[in-house]
């Protein structure tokens, strides 16, 4: 028995699949071009709103909150999200999300643009936003498995998906950096509102269908259960899920005060905060793509733990710099290793995943990536005001290296049963790579 788990895993190992697979699906090609406005938009309004923030308050602490309660409702309410999608139509929801992110970053351009807001305002349609978006985001994670055509297409389009959220959030924070200084914060959050109309129309145009879900008959509750129960007892899922819960914890200092690092340690303006961001993006792009490169889930978990190591090594660095070159590898580094983690958790868990249940353990994915970031951010925003922003990062590196070391010791146990799972749901049949090995 263990010498055909060998078997199969090495030819996991060795599986290919080629990139541009997922570009062959015109429901994809549309999805992703409306995807690739949509999203610079958020990054253009995300980083103008912290600069904005940082600009009214000189606070450490108000970035925190701001990141705070943007993500928080996502420890709430995405596992009922996760419900909703199994259940209801993606297509719709994600469309419906869409329009009503529309309308909050319309919000927020009217009430920036007389140039005098109350920070209530900003905390208020921050806390807005993170509702939508508890929502959105695994209603989207799970409409992309329902555009493809056919199991050899997913890989593919989570390493397409992956690669235009880091190229998204390369450009976004250059063009947030010279709106900013041309026409005020304003002009990022107008430009983010009218970027929603290319993902709509996109999503207009898609025609996608549902794989068969959830039972009906079951109450909310009792699916909420269900997918609960699935995912803490399956052990892969649930390491996986612990972990990108906790290096969300522990790294979220790294963006929370990058607005303190550009015009505290660098006396910088809002396109020093664009450079910063965009080379953490530029490092996350590479790393994107080479989790798209590797082509096996048993190999994908030592890269995980390999970048969540990096990633954590060099932020610890990149809180002890004051050399604005080496502060810009630093973060390039740190993005490619928070990418590869995080891309490649995602891209094992969407391989694994039992179909009926992929909305809600999504929902879970996402509810631990955004629902405990916000706490280790506000936390460090905390401490910031206390010790400085660099020490702050320097602590949450150390914690991140940590993390690293205690999940390779768990990556026997994840390597054969993320094989097993793979082969059982057939995403790796090849019988002439089968025969090949096996001979």
């Amino acid at each position: 028995m263990r010498s055909v788990i060998r078997g199969r895993i090495v030819r996991l190992v060795n599986r290919n699949v080629p990139l541009n697979t997922a570009w062959k699906n015109k429901n994809l090609r549309l999805y992703f071009g409306g995807q690739l406005v949509s999203l610079i938009g958020t990054w253009m309004q995300q980083i103008a709103l912290s600069w904005l923030v940082y600009r009214l308050t000189d606070s450490p602490f108000m970035l925190g909150l701001i990141a705070f309660t943007s993500q928080i409702p996502a420890l709430f309410l995405t596992p009922l999200a996760g419900v909703v999608a199994d259940n209801t139509n993606r297509h719709r929801l994600l469309l419906i999300t869409q329009v009503l992110l529309m309308a909050q970053a319309a919000v927020l351009t009217v009430a920036t643009w007389s140039g005098h807001t109350p920070i209530w305002q900003l905390i208020v349609l921050s806390l807005l936003l993170g509702t939508i978006a508890a929502f959105e985001l695994p209603t989207r994670q799970s409409f992309l498995v329902d555009m493809l055509e056919g199991k050899e297409q997913l890989a593919s389009a989570i390493g397409v998906n992956s690669s235009i959220n880091t190229l998204t959030s390369l450009v976004g924070p250059f063009a947030a950096g010279l709106f900013v200084a041309w026409a005020g914060e304003r002009m990022c959050f107008l430009g983010n509102a009218l970027s929603y109309i290319a993902v709509i129309v996109a999503l207009l145009c898609v025609k996608a269908k549902q794989r068969q879900s959830g039972s009906l008959e079951k109450s909310a509750f009792a699916q909420l259960k269900e997918g609960f129960e699935y995912t803490t007892k399956f052990a892969p899922i649930r390491d996986l899920i612990v972990f990108v819960a906790l290096i969300s914890a522990f790294s979220m200092p790294f963006a929370v005060l990058m607005p303190a690092f550009a015009k505290d340690v660098f006396k910088g303006n809002a396109m020093t905060l664009g450079f910063l961001t965009g080379a953490c993006s530029l490092g996350s792009l590479i790393g994107a793509f080479l989790v798209t490169s590797r082509k096996g889930t048993h190999a994908m978990t030592r890269w995980i733990v390999a970048g969540c190591a990096l990633c954590g090594a060099v932020l610890i660095l990149f809180g002890a710099s004051t050399f604005w070159p080496l502060s810009l590898l630093a973060v390039l580094a740190a993005g490619f290793g928070a990418a590869v983690t995080l891309a490649g958790s995602n891209t094992v868990i969407q391989t694994i995943v039992d179909e009926d249940k992929r909305g809600r353990v999504m929902s879970f994915v996402v509810m631990a990536f955004k629902g405990l970031g916000p706490l280790g951010g506000i936390a460090a925003g905390a401490l910031a005001n206390t010790v400085g922003p660099g020490k702050t990062v320097i602590v949450s590196g150390l914690l991140t290296v940590i993390l690293a070391i205690v999940f390779w010791s768990r990556l026997t146990r994840i390597h054969v049963t993320v094989t097993e799972k793979a082969l059982e749901l057939g995403v790796a049949e090849a019988e002439e790579e089968m025969n090949a090995v096996s001979a």
